[in-house]
C-alpha cells in the first residue's frame, strides 16, 4: 500500500509540475499576484505577528511580492532553512539579501545574518504544494520536511496553488499533513473547521 501511493503521488507530481511548465510567463505572473492579494486579504493573515513561507523557485507559486508586501505591513517574515534530520528550522529576514542558496539548490537564510526563530506563537505558516485538494491535503516534492515541521507546528497553515492544481481529493499517508486554508489565483477555501468562525 505504502508503495503504491508512492508511486500515485510520484505521478501525480510530474502531471502538475507539466501543467505549469506550460503556462506562460505572464499568465504565471498575474495568477501569482492574484493569489499574493487573497492570501492578504485573510484574518489569519491579517492577525498574524510572524509569517513563515517559504522562499520560492522556478514553477512554484512566487512568494517574494508577497514577502515584500509582508514587511512592508510590518510583519515579521521568517524563512526555512533544512537541517541534518530533515527537518526546517526557521530565521528572520529583513529582505531577500539575507538569502543564499543552500541544500537542494534552493534559497536559505544566512545564518550568520539571520536570527532563529524560537516561538511559533501568533505565526501563520505558508506551505508550499504541486497540488492541494479540498481538504488541505497536499503533493509536496517528496521529502517530507514540512509535514515533519508541520506534525508539531500548532498554528494556522495556509497552502499556496494555482486553482488548476486543486483536485477533489489526494491521495494522503499517515504522516501527512493538511493545511487549514488553500488559497488560489481564483479562490481561498477553508479546510479546517477551527476557522469557520472566523472572517
Amino acid at each position: 500500500m505504502r508503495n503504491s501511493i508512492k508511486y500515485t503521488k510520484d505521478e501525480l507530481r510530474k502531471k502538475y509540475k507539466m501543467l505549469r511548465v506550460n503556462m506562460s510567463e505572464d499568465e504565471r505572473s498575474a495568477y501569482d499576484r492574484k493569489i499574493a492579494e487573497n492570501l492578504t486579504s485573510l484574518y489569519q493573515y491579517k492577525n498574524a505577528r510572524t509569517i513563515l513561507t517559504y522562499i520560492s523557485i522556478g514553477i512554484e507559486v512566487d512568494t517574494r511580492l508577497f514577502i515584500k508586501k509582508a514587511l512592508d505591513d510590518g510583519k515579521y517574515v521568517a524563512v526555512p532553512k533544512c537541517t541534518d534530520d530533515c527537518g526546517l528550522d526557521f530565521y528572520f529576514i529583513n529582505s531577500t539579501d539575507d538569502l543564499e542558496t543552500g541544500s537542494f539548490g534552493l534559497f536559505e537564510p544566512n545564518t550568520d545574518r539571520c536570527r532563529k526563530v524560537k516561538n511559533y506563537k501568533d505565526c501563520l505558516c505558508i506551505v508550499p504544494g504541486m497540488s492541494f485538494d479540498v481538504s488541505g491535503y497536499r503533493i509536496g516534492y517528496g521529502k517530507g520536511y514540512y509535514d515533519r515541521f508541520l506534525s508539531e507546528f500548532t498554528g494556522a497553515t495556509v497552502g499556496l496553488c494555482y486553482s488548476n492544481c486543486v483536485r477533489w481529493k489526494l491521495p494522503r499517508g499517515f504522516y501527512d499533513r493538511s493545511v487549514d486554508i488553500v488559497v488560489t489565483d481564483r479562490y481561498f477555501r477553508k479546510c479546517s473547521s477551527r476557522y469557520n468562525n472566523k472572517e
